[in-house]
């Protein structure tokens, strides 16, 4: 399902590194077990190197560990990517991620961060459930892939969908506020909304870099 560019270096990763100044792989696959069970990512830094390096990050820092799939809408997207503890959410969403130009389609499977307009992608990711071409160019700025799934779509097919959308006056959504997460964090998603699916662990499991070529 996905194929790595002739050369490149591969490893097996333990689960204990907590070093984030380590440099950002050329790819990397991410293992998202969740309540509802497993699913692997590769992520292609080719496709987006600011999300991607991010998304490297923020997985060896831990912090997508117990966040909610808060907005799953079928046969759209389901999103996540608001941290479990609303302090944390609170130090990432002021380091906003540069913009950068889509490179690979958001087809079923991909994943690209969330955004409001340009320069507003922090931490929320989305996976297509479906092939989503219009958002490569929705508000003129489309939503570049960083990654995409190569095992488990069955397991994100599954996420529990029932909330949808976010409230609001005159919808049929009846899904939290993203507002009332970034604030409270899962305090307010396990009162109210107790049967959303959940990030038990995110880790990096395999990467690849080219190999250093060095001068004599």
């Amino acid at each position: 399902m996905f194929a790595i560019a002739a050369g490149a270096c591969s490893r097996a990763l333990g689960h204990s590194s907590t070093d984030l100044d380590v440099a950002v792989p050329d790819s990397f696959v991410v293992r998202f077990e969740t309540s509802r069970g497993a699913f692997d990512v590769m992520a292609r830094k080719a496709w987006a190197p600011n999300g991607t390096d991010r998304l490297y990050t923020l997985v060896r820092d831990r912090y997508y560990d117990e966040a909610r799939f808060f907005r799953v809408v079928k046969d759209f997207v389901a999103q996540f990517g608001l941290a479990a503890d609303p302090r944390r959410t609170a130090a990432w969403r002021v380091r906003a991620i540069a913009d950068e130009p889509v490179h690979h389609s958001n087809v079923r499977g991909t994943i690209s961060y969330a955004r409001g307009g340009p320069g507003t992608r922090t931490t929320q990711l989305y996976i297509n459930l479906k092939d989503n071409a219009r958002l490569d160019t929705l508000n003129g700025f489309g939503f570049p892939p960083v990654a995409e799934v190569i095992a488990g779509m069955s397991v994100v097919d599954s996420l529990y969908s029932g909330y949808g959308e976010a409230a609001r006056p005159g919808g049929r959504g009846q899904g939290p506020a993203q507002d009332s997460i970034t604030r409270q964090g899962n305090a307010y998603l396990t009162r109210g909304f107790p049967k959303l699916d959940y990030v038990k662990s995110a880790r990096v499991t395999r990467e690849w870099r080219a190999p250093t070529i060095t001068g004599r």
